[in-house]
């Protein structure tokens, strides 16, 4: 009975009144009439006043912090999107509704954050299952072949085993690969920084895939407003990894015709921005935000015939973020791809290189 708001304020009410009414009883010659009016006054008011007072700034409240701790014994977190004052309140009822909603909404967060994990983690799976089952049973398929009998023929023996070989060497280049991101997120690989000349490692960059970019009729160059001059602070192995991952890229997926690959150098008070631009097929704008995840392909099909783990990209992101960098890509499908970073600045040190033009 005494959680029902009409009964209470009906209690108050009749508390107030005989109260009031007794109290003016004490007044000499006071006629009964008066007292009857003020009973059913001060009756009337106090029932409104209090019914209002009860029902909309206690009970509603307390009815919502009930409906709010159910949902929370049922995992059920849905209330914390709707929309509740960022404030603090002097009701101390509306302070425990608004610690609830603050509980629920970390709690939904954490949820999301959880499928998140739960939908990446399953699609990691699939994605290496995929990446590693394909060499695996090329090798076995090849290897089954020679112990069924074609081992005694000397011109597919070698064949084959040619094939297996380069198998077995994309499944160890994926397996290093994946060690790498690996070390990289739990902090395992050591970086060492020093300076060096960034516009040299390019260039060794272009010696690496000046055979590969001959065949494709593919032009390497630096930008023309470059000086030799590009000093870095950086992990030079890591930055070479990131720059053989990107000119890869621009060499491999080419478009018909001339194929053009510049890698240019701006300053930008201490740090050196560097980027690699082609030519070549491009991305489309819908993949560009994905991109940089592992085994991300924009053409599954197309690039499984190039070649490569799926990780190169990763890797970079990774690799960069320990230099506490980022990388950017802008692209236009038949137009090209730039690909941007920065690395600090670095103290000009005393290099040499036999080749000093770019190919």
């Amino acid at each position: 009975m005494l959680s029902n708001s009409k009964y209470l304020a009906l209690l108050l009410a009749i508390s107030v009144s005989v109260i009031t009414t007794l109290f003016l009883s004490l007044v000499p010659e006071i006629e009964i009439t008066a007292l009857l009016i003020a009973f059913i006054l001060s009756f009337g008011s106090s029932y409104i006043l209090s019914y209002l007072l009860i029902e909309y700034f206690i009970f509603s409240h307390i009815e919502q912090i009930y409906q709010r701790l159910n949902s929370l014994m049922e995992d059920n977190f849905s209330f914390a999107s709707e929309e509740y004052p960022q404030r603090y309140w002097h009701n101390p009822i509306k302070r425990i509704n608004a610690g609830l909603y603050r509980y629920a909404e970390r709690k939904q967060r954490e949820i999301e954050e959880l499928k998140k994990a739960e939908a990446f983690r399953r699609e990691f799976i699939a994605d290496i299952s995929h990446e590693l089952k394909t060499p695996i049973f090329a090798a076995q398929g090849f290897v089954h072949t020679l112990l069924d009998g074609a081992v005694k023929d000397k011109n597919v023996r070698i064949k084959f085993l040619k094939k297996a070989a380069k198998s077995l060497d994309g499944l160890d280049r994926l397996v290093q690969d994946l060690l790498t991101i690996s070390k990289m997120e739990t902090g395992d690989i050591k970086m060492d920084f020093e300076h060096f000349n960034m516009y040299f490692l390019v260039l060794d960059v272009f010696d690496q895939f000046e055979s590969k970019a001959d065949k494709k009729s593919i032009k390497m160059s630096v930008s023309p407003s470059a000086t030799h001059d590009i000093f870095v602070y950086a992990d030079r192995q890591k930055i070479l990894q990131v720059m053989l991952n990107l000119v890869s890229n621009a060499i491999k997926y080419k478009k018909e015709g001339e194929g053009e690959v510049v890698v240019g150098f701006k300053q930008h008070n201490d740090e050196i921005e560097i980027s690699v631009k082609d030519n070549g097929m491009g991305i489309p704008e819908e993949h560009l935000g994905r991109i940089f995840e592992r085994f991300y392909r924009v053409d599954k099909s197309r690039s499984k015939d190039r070649g490569g783990s799926g990780l190169g990209l990763s890797i970079v992101k990774h690799i960069l973020e320990r230099h506490h960098s980022h990388i950017s890509a802008k692209s236009a499908t038949g137009v090209g791809s730039e690909f941007v970073f920065r690395l600090k600045k670095g103290i000009p040190v005393h290099e040499t290189r036999s080749q000093p033009e770019a190919g």
